[in-house]
């Protein structure tokens, strides 16, 4: 996997993300750095899954963003309710070519392009568990922390993915 800029942020790419998930991706983010949350890219869960978008809010609120790019990669792509055990709030990021009424009500909504987003339905919330908020609060942290020391030195003895 190798690290790209992608405007503000830093995309990790893997072959995977269409240029429509990277567009949806780009104005998600935008939108909850605007709302206060921090945002990390294809986050690696103790689940073994991989979240395309994990937020951290400033009082430990962690949100998971399942983008899904047209009506066949939400179809195909069935694994997003195991995202709840590691999320507060769960929401879907779509363009706004793809059809609302596909995404189920239980999950928030979010439609974006590459500039901005908007919430278009609020996701409930589910507390999780003490222990499964420090796993994540430290897995976001040093994904984090990982992702910029490989930017400062690329061609370090990096041995395992983030």
């Amino acid at each position: 996997m190798s690290l790209e800029p992608f405007s503000d942020s830093l995309v990790p790419r893997d072959g995977r993300q269409s240029p429509t998930a990277l567009t949806v991706a780009r104005g998600t983010q935008r939108l909850l750095l605007s709302l206060g949350y921090s945002c990390i890219a294809e986050l690696p869960l103790a689940s073994g899954r991989r979240a395309d978008l994990v937020a951290l809010g400033d009082g430990g609120e962690i949100w998971i963003v399942e983008i899904k790019s047209s009506i066949e990669d939400f179809r195909v792509d069935q694994k997003w309710p195991d995202y709840r055990l590691h999320c507060d709030r769960l929401f879907f990021a779509t363009a706004q070519h793809v059809p609302r009424e596909i995404f189920p009500e239980d999950a928030g909504l979010i439609v974006a392009d590459g500039y901005g987003a908007a919430i278009i339905r609020e996701a409930p919330e589910h507390r999780i568990h003490g222990s499964t908020r420090r796993s994540m609060m430290l897995s976001f942290a040093r994904t984090a922390a990982a992702r910029l020391q490989a930017l400062a030195d690329p061609s370090g003895p990096y041995e395992r993915e983030f």
